[in-house]
């Protein structure tokens, strides 16, 4: 009775808050698993399920429950399907106590969890509460055993005890809606390192045999540097990071899309909200939404099966009291009600709203110019896009007002319904529908010569799919 009150009240909050609501009966605690093309997620019954995550790495170290249910609550209501935490967290995790005073192990040993008998008295207790209260709200936790210092930077984690660490925290949460991510924003230097996220994997599929597992890796990188060939990997992650958005880290999300073995790309680790861009706040400043909704498209289109949203003041949970890391702009409060956020629920919506079978990145639709670093551009204006292989609709994200051509023979309707989705709004405009003469045809988004991103959606009218964002 109490989950379903919960899952009323917050349907109630999507429709006062305008937010469509996709009809999905999947309890959050029900396994997930790799779809039969290997290219996305999908639930037990083959419904795909789209990853759309938020970076709380200091969750269970740095909240009290009433601060865990505030945030839990707020991002359950922006449409985020998962959090990302991590259970010995980055900022001395393991020697400064979380906010109720306890620490997670005893004499920094990961065989000895510092537990107490009963409930709500130690630190596992707490993150009980939190993995359990976000399933409540539909929200499955991305669980982070340990950050990457623990293992690369000294040997707290080691090939030792790797194995009964990870068999430990996976059966305390075998039954409830986790997913593993090994790693934590270090690379794979040497071979005792590798048998650490082996010896992790190993433990956790002993208590939790069909569990997903990945490995978040340091700044542009992926897991598939180092993890491409091992048996344990179910999906590569990336780390394309807080870079300037001149690089060409985004186009890597490609990349993973077509290696070998094939397996679904997830970017763990974008450009955050209010972040110093690239580290250097007094070059670049700080990114905005803009600089979010980029990367959040420029993954979608280029072949990933969800993406991960980070704000810089919510992942270390800053309060205006603690010891500021990198310069955060506003409290973790005040940054959960940020426009990049909130937009966030707009791309799963518009991917969501067409099928996902067949989905792959198609750049050949655009038709470079000349030069093309005009169109398709390269950098913040670099144009991206996706269609099914039936060609029964392509998505294009369009980051500035320049007009383009789109090569219509690769879609197959005789006829085509032209529609353009805003995605700072989440609203579609059906623009018009025209004749499918297998030729190009030129485009020019709704703010022509500026700086402000659409995304450009054709349909084969036969298919009927609804408007943009719509389920």
């Amino acid at each position: 009775m109490k989950k379903t009150f919960i899952r009323v009240a917050l349907l109630c909050l999507l429709l006062l808050h305008g937010i469509p609501i996709t009809a999905n009966h999947h309890d959050a605690t029900e396994q997930i698993k790799v779809s039969a093309n290997r290219h996305y997620l999908t639930y037990a019954d083959g419904e795909p399920f789209f990853y759309l995550a938020d970076t709380a790495w200091e969750l269970f170290h740095r909240t009290t429950r009433e601060e865990a249910d505030f945030y839990l609550n707020t991002r359950a209501e922006q449409g985020f399907t998962v959090i990302q935490a991590v259970l010995l967290s980055e900022l001395d995790g393991i020697g400064t106590p979380n906010s109720n005073g306890h620490l997670p192990l005893k004499d920094m040993d990961v065989l000895r969890p510092d537990t107490v008998p009963g409930a709500d008295n130690d630190y596992w207790d707490h993150v009980d509460y939190i993995v359990r209260r976000a399933n409540e709200l539909g929200l499955r936790m991305g669980l982070l055993p340990s950050w990457g210092s623990y293992w690369h930077d000294n040997r707290t984690l080691n090939p030792d005890n790797a194995r009964a660490y990870g068999r430990y925290v996976a059966e305390r949460y075998k039954d409830c809606g986790v997913i593993w991510i090994l790693g934590g924003d270090r690379p794979i230097e040497n071979e005792q390192q590798m048998q650490v996220q082996r010896e992790l994997a190993k433990g956790i599929r002993e208590a939790m045999p069909t569990a997903l597992i990945t490995f978040h890796p340091p700044g542009a990188n992926g897991s598939s540097t180092w993890m491409q060939h091992e048996q344990w990997m179910d999906f590569n992650m990336r780390q394309n990071g807080h870079t300037d958005l001149y690089s060409d880290r985004y186009s890597k999300t490609q990349d993973d899309f077509n290696r070998q073995p094939t397996r679904p790309v997830i970017d763990g680790e974008s450009t955050y909200e209010d972040h110093p861009i690239d580290f250097q706040a007094a070059r670049y400043g700080h990114s905005t939404a803009e600089d979010v909704r980029h990367a959040l498209y420029w993954d979608l289109l280029g072949g990933a099966c969800g993406h991960t949203y980070g704000h810089h003041s919510v992942w270390q949970f800053y309060d205006g009291r603690r010891t500021p890391v990198n310069n955060p702009l506003l409290t973790w409060q005040e940054a959960l009600q940020q426009p990049g956020a909130r937009q966030m629920v707009h791309g799963r919506r518009l991917i969501e709203s067409r099928p996902a079978e067949g989905r792959k990145p198609r750049p050949e639709l655009i038709v470079p110019a000349t030069p093309s670093t005009s169109i398709p551009g390269t950098g913040r204006r670099r144009m991206v896009a996706c269609a099914d292989e039936a060609g029964s609709y392509a998505i294009i994200y369009v980051p500035t007002g320049r007009a383009f051509l789109i090569d219509l023979s690769l879609l197959t309707g005789q006829e085509l319904t032209i529609w353009w989705y805003n995605p700072r709004t989440g609203k579609a405009k059906k623009a018009k529908t025209i004749k499918n003469n297998g030729q190009h045809e030129e485009f020019r988004s709704p703010t022509p010569e500026e700086d402000t991103d659409w995304v450009l959606v054709l349909d084969d009218a036969a298919r009927h799919y609804p408007a943009p964002g719509k389920n």
